[in-house]
């Protein structure tokens, strides 16, 4: 089934500044792929050759240090990953992506990204732009990991999903040992500060779904240990 433009500027905002005339020469070379629920897209070192937008579902990227395995983002909805590859010819993944529930990705090989990059230059631009935000995004979680003790980073981590899903409750499923692989600790610690905030009353954990019940204390917190 043909890919709907107009469907993909409403789910995808990376879509939704693109001119329309060049978004209609792009839709033709997407396709789409279907996974269940912890399935690998590719692996850390394979070699990259798609990048993929999120139509629906969720999706973890990690990598490992040394034997410690290290969560560095969960997409969702909307979010795109995989655009490394089509920056630099030879560049193979930095990361694993795995999905976190059964999920619908929309796929642009790199042959055809440097074909439409050859119609129009201003792709790479727009591509570029949301690069860097990406950095600046990584740069920041280097520091957290650095400088902000456990009980920081976890409530950080917890305001960050937050506001990424739009609100007080964080509706994918996240273990504690999700978590912990996050902020780079222990699962044995991350616990003891959830359970710390729950009895606060300041988080429930229901299903492991997390519900922020007071984001301005969390928030109040943050500011303090910084």
């Amino acid at each position: 089934m043909p890919i709907d433009a107009a469907k993909l500027r409403l789910s995808i905002p990376f879509f939704r500044e693109i001119e329309p005339g060049l978004l209609a020469r792009i839709v033709p070379f997407m396709f789409e792929k279907k996974f269940r629920k912890g399935q690998i897209i590719f692996l850390e070192g394979d070699e990259g050759d798609e990048i993929y937008f999120i139509g629906s579902g969720a999706v973890g990227i990690y990598t490992f240090d040394k034997a410690k395995k290290v969560t560095l983002a969960f997409l969702r909805e909307g979010e795109y990953f995989g655009e490394m590859a089509l920056l630099k010819p030879g560049l193979v993944r930095s990361a694993t992506a795995e999905t976190l529930m059964p999920t619908r990705l929309y796929a642009l090989r790199k042959s055809d990204f440097q074909t439409l990059i050859e119609q129009d230059r201003n792709l790479a631009f727009h591509l570029l732009d949301y690069t860097m935000e990406r950095l600046r995004k990584a740069n920041q979680q280097i520091y957290d990991l650095t400088f902000l003790n456990v009980k920081t980073r976890i409530v950080k981590r917890l305001l960050l999903l937050g506001e990424e899903y739009g609100g007080t409750r964080i509706p994918v499923k996240i273990t504690h040992q999700q978590l912990a692989d996050m902020v780079g600790a222990a699962r044995e610690t991350v616990s003891k500060v959830l359970q710390e905030l729950q009895d606060q009353g300041l988080i429930e954990i229901k299903d492991k779904t997390f519900r922020l019940i007071d984001p301005a204390t969390l928030e109040r917190k943050l500011l303090e240990d910084q």
